[in-house]
């Protein structure tokens, strides 16, 4: 029936622009929190930048540490890898292609015949990998989207305990670095063990001063500096993860508005096609019904000549007039 499939079609153009609100609103709370996110992942870069910059110079004043961060196994048995998800969905690909690079990791560490840990942060990884009775070591959810510096402290030091205690001999990073808000890439980094101190410091300033006093000593200073060096690696990890999420989210709802948009200029097209079809129909049944009536009665003419031979005054059959008196010899 055409009314059922126009009522049919009204009902998704209703649907779907309430999902066009959703999405538009998700697009515009994305964008306005991606400035903010790439606003704090550039304050945050300076800190990184100098702390490097002061283990550049402890390297040129000559100092060298045995620090556990800096052990490198000859013969790696195990791997770690922590992978940075989103807790919340809806960010197009972003989710999806992190952990599966985080996921090839961990089978090519299987295939070769060593163990790994896992370290999840963000919903959307743990529920991968426990879907998919992964072992999981540790959990971190509930601020991926805005992280802060005390969330990174916290992983750091869960990562620095699996590296000297629990036996891993490599810590693998696996994030989403943001290059710009129409590019993202996800990269897998080595996170542990760090660069020796001469490395750090060959990516440092050339001509790094070595004229500086250190209390106690620059090897001190150094092995303090260390794990500062690592909570300042992933907290900046997590920021980029961070901006990266928002502006997959942003592009995501984007699309999604538009294609919504055309799904509503596409349904309104083909209810506006039905009702037109509706009252064509409509018509033809008029047209037909009216000539139906015309055929049954005879054209116009024939009526009006029927009419006018009917006598609109009939006699009675076996009655006189009643105004001819009864001794009227022609009766």
């Amino acid at each position: 029936m055409p009314g059922a499939q126009e009522r049919v079609l009204r009902r998704r153009i209703a649907s779907v622009q309430n999902t066009k609100k959703i999405t538009r609103a998700m697009e515009l709370i994305a964008a306005t929190r991606v400035v903010k996110a790439q606003t704090r992942a550039n304050e945050a870069r300076p800190y990184a930048e100098r702390i490097t910059q002061v283990i550049a110079d402890l390297a040129a004043a000559g100092a060298e540490v045995d620090h556990p961060l800096l052990r490198k196994s000859e013969q790696v048995e195990k791997v770690g890898v922590v992978v940075l998800s989103a807790d919340r969905g809806l960010a197009g690909a972003y989710n999806s292609t992190v952990i599966k690079t985080a996921e090839r990791e961990v089978q090519a560490a299987r295939a070769d015949g060593l163990d790994y840990a896992l370290i999840c942060v963000g919903r959307k990884a743990e529920a991968h990998f426990r879907f998919r009775n992964y072992p999981i070591d540790a959990v971190y959810s509930g601020f991926t989207d805005k992280p802060s510096y005390e969330d990174a402290v916290a992983i750091a030091a869960r990562v620095t305990d699996l590296f000297i205690n629990r036996g891993c001999d490599r810590i693998l990073l696996v994030y989403t670095r943001f290059i710009s808000l129409g590019s993202q890439e996800v990269v897998v980094r080595r996170f542990l063990p760090l660069e020796s101190s001469s490395t750090i410091a060959s990516v440092g300033d050339a001509g790094a001063v070595a004229g500086f006093e250190f209390e106690p000593s620059a090897a001190a200073v150094l092995e303090s500096l260390l794990p500062r060096y690592v909570e300042s690696r992933l907290y900046a990890a997590l920021l980029d993860a961070a901006a990266s999420e928002l502006a997959s989210r942003q592009r995501a709802m984007k699309s999604a508005t538009d294609n919504a948009q055309d799904l509503i200029i596409k349904y309104t097209r083909k209810m506006n096609q039905v009702r037109q079809d509706a009252i064509t129909t409509e018509i033809m049944e008029i047209i037909s019904g009216a000539e139906a009536l015309a055929e049954d009665r005879g054209s116009p003419e024939d009526l009006l000549l029927d009419h006018l031979d009917t006598d609109p005054f009939p006699k009675r059959l076996g009655n006189k007039p009643s105004h001819v008196p009864r001794d009227n010899p022609i009766y």
